[in-house]
């Protein structure tokens, strides 16, 4: 029989148990799970002050030109990347962006339109009778192929739709709507074309 002595612990007493050990530091790890940061770190994550007010009325007036015309930047930026709630009403709806697809992805006469009128234009200021007779048959004969192209997209078009939306019955402005953005340069198209040209669609 061992006397023990007061202040003394018992060897089993002061050793802890290796299993209980690891538990403890499990569940440490479980609720810490990582190290804190430090003060300067967790302080440079923290937003600055707001700024101070504006102390005159011409200061006033140009923060607020500031903030209207970063927020029309990136409205314009959402809009034309065919953001539904950035657009404007003309543009807006399932409807309009199927029929800005369909123009998307095709190859249409009307976008050689501003190209063809720019030659006609050169044209007519050489002083050459064959050449402005010939301008004046290029130009003709371009307008009979843009208003076949556009009645070619204008049924493509409104097939489209009685397939994928039967509950549209008026569909001349939407086909306006496709004839008009087709007669653009693609790259000045807006919104963006968002269909690759050949796309389906």
């Amino acid at each position: 029989m061992k006397l023990r002595l007061p202040g003394r612990r018992r060897d089993d007493e002061s050793t802890p148990d290796a299993a209980t050990d690891l538990t403890a530091q499990q569940l440490t790890a479980v609720g810490k799970g990582r190290p804190t940061p430090r003060r300067s770190e967790a302080q440079g994550r923290r937003p600055g002050p707001p700024p101070p007010p504006p102390t005159t009325r011409k200061e006033a007036y140009k923060r607020q030109r500031e903030q209207n015309a970063a927020n029309r930047g990136s409205a314009r930026e959402a809009a034309a990347r065919g953001d539904e709630s950035a657009l404007p009403v003309r543009d807006r709806g399932p409807e309009k962006r199927l029929v800005r697809d369909l123009v998307d992805a095709r190859r249409n006469a009307g976008s050689l339109f501003l190209i063809v009128a720019a030659l006609v234009l050169v044209g007519y200021f050489i002083p050459n009778t064959a050449v402005q007779s010939y301008t004046v048959y290029i130009w003709f004969a371009f307008f009979l192929l843009i208003i076949a192209d556009s009645v070619v997209l204008g049924r493509k078009i409104k097939k489209k739709l009685a397939e994928r939306f039967p509950a549209v019955t008026k569909t001349k402005g939407l086909i306006w709507y496709g004839i008009s953005r087709a007669t653009m340069v693609r790259r000045w198209r807006f919104p963006k074309p968002q269909v690759q040209l050949g796309a389906e669609v």
